[in-house]
């Protein structure tokens, strides 16, 4: 079987396991929660009532689908095991009657992004490429791990945290994971064979927002939006081009990030040091309360924001190949 076929075998099944899946929902009644709402979130409250942790759904499916038909070896099938557990452990919260501690998911996302950085690092190494200066480096085992586990634990959040608006999540994955390829293929760092787990997730994702673009049916909940990023910072790691998501992943880190940085620094001062302290964040929530805009139109300004950041970083990608 070539690497073509298996590529395309891995999005087609993708596809259509998952349209599948999220059309019937099977066991739904009995497996699935349904949103709570989310105080202080602007609007959540339309959400009430809607299945959520149907990410469980695509990430068995996406998992089975790239372990099915990768031939990236023993690493490859490590890592979308890693993606399951966290997919599993998002789905448990999506289920309890209220909300996990946080310290607790913390815990919980720091052993399995630590995991998945001495997994990774054991099977694929600790080589980055630089994109502006077109050049690779080893980093010492050590310092790869540490700033590994950080960018998951970071993706994980972020990608979480973006979660709150109908298709935005999914949106900005697609977007995320397609110019992270064009990248790497700009350098030559993509083949076939690393192309599969990107595209097939980007089908599943364009198949689940099917679902879930405004007024959405049903939420992906923590048990896609966590198994997402954890993904994504594998990815960044997988293609070679970790620093990349400095760039590539500020949608995430304005929307999502800043509110977990804000919570974090107020938290451990106290709250003697609130940041930002006229922004509501995530800052989609600022777009709909302070702003007014619309759903749509909160979705499609900062999805249009994060377009424009990744075309200007591909034409200067794209330069520096020339110069």
């Amino acid at each position: 079987m070539t690497d073509l076929t298996r590529l395309l075998l891995a999005c087609a099944a993708g596809g259509i396991l998952t349209f599948l899946a999220l059309y019937f929902l099977p066991f739904g009644k009995t497996l699935l929660g349904h949103d709570r709402g989310r105080k202080y979130v602007e609007g959540s409250e339309v959400n009430i009532g809607k299945p959520t942790g149907v990410g469980l759904y695509f990430s068995l499916i996406f998992t089975a689908a790239v372990c099915a038909f990768t031939n990236a070896g023993a690493g490859m099938y490590l890592m979308m095991i890693l993606v399951l557990i966290m997919s599993f452990i998002g789905f448990l919260d999506d289920r309890s009657k209220s909300p996990w501690n946080e310290y607790s998911k913390g815990a919980l996302d720091f052993i399995v992004a630590l995991l998945g950085s001495i997994v990774f690092f054991r099977f694929f190494g600790n080589e980055l490429y630089l994109s502006f200066i077109n050049r690779s480096f080893i980093l010492n085992p050590i310092i790869y791990i540490i700033l590994a586990t950080v960018l998951i634990i970071v993706s994980i959040n972020a990608t979480n945290a973006t979660d709150g608006v109908d298709g935005l999540s999914g949106t900005l994955t697609i977007i995320t994971v397609i110019t992270l390829m064009v990248s790497a293929k700009v350098h030559g760092l993509l083949t076939l064979q690393k192309a599969l787990p990107g595209l097939a997730l980007v089908v599943i994702i364009l198949v689940y927002l099917v679902f879930n673009h405004y007024p959405s049916k049903m939420l992906m909940g923590d048990a896609g939006s966590r198994a997402i990023g954890f993904f994504i910072a594998f990815y960044f790691m997988y293609l070679k081009l970790p620093l990349a998501y400095l760039i590539l992943g500020l949608p995430f880190l304005i929307d999502g990030g800043l509110s977990i940085l804000k919570i974090t620094i107020g938290r451990l001062t106290r709250k003697k040091i609130i940041i930002l302290p006229n922004l509501i964040t995530p800052v989609h929530d600022h777009l709909k309360k302070r702003a007014k805009f619309s759903v749509p139109k909160t979705w499609a300004v900062i999805c249009l924001a994060s377009l424009f950041i990744d075309v200007i970083y591909i034409i200067v990608v794209m330069i520096s190949r020339m110069l």
